[in-house]
């Protein structure tokens, strides 16, 4: 019975990335504790498929076509969960340019809560 409960009420599912990022490096990192406070955006190129190597936005395991979109999507997100955290991770050769249009879309969509990624640096512990 108690290895029925923890098949039945364990999560198993993982985000099926699309798109590749190599985070950044940073010295002090804080982690988030609350994971289902978290929506996590990817920015990078695209891993497969017709354009790959062009820079994508996915959310979630969403791509996201069109830029403008992300308003809607993040807005429906606050809406269901008032608390939420987005956090962006971001490939380290991505254009500044696409990273600024995805804040100022999140901006206008009200999710100022917004976490940025990275990895630990390689001579820290």
């Amino acid at each position: 019975m108690l290895l029925i409960f923890f098949m039945v009420s364990t999560v198993l599912r993982e985000t099926d990335l699309k798109v590749r990022t190599q985070l950044p490096e940073a010295e002090a990192l804080t982690k988030i504790d609350q994971k289902r406070l978290i929506s996590k955006l990817f920015i990078g190129p695209l891993k497969s498929g017709e354009n790959e190597g062009d820079t994508a936005i996915q959310i979630d395991d969403a791509l996201i076509e069109n830029r403008n979109a992300i308003r809607q999507i993040m807005y429906r997100k606050l809406q269901e969960q008032p608390k939420l955290i987005v956090s962006m991770k971001v490939d380290r050769e991505s254009e500044m340019n696409t990273v600024n249009e995805v804040q100022q879309e999140l901006r206008d969509a009200g999710t100022l809560r917004i976490n940025y990624s990275s990895s630990r640096e390689a001579g820290a512990n």
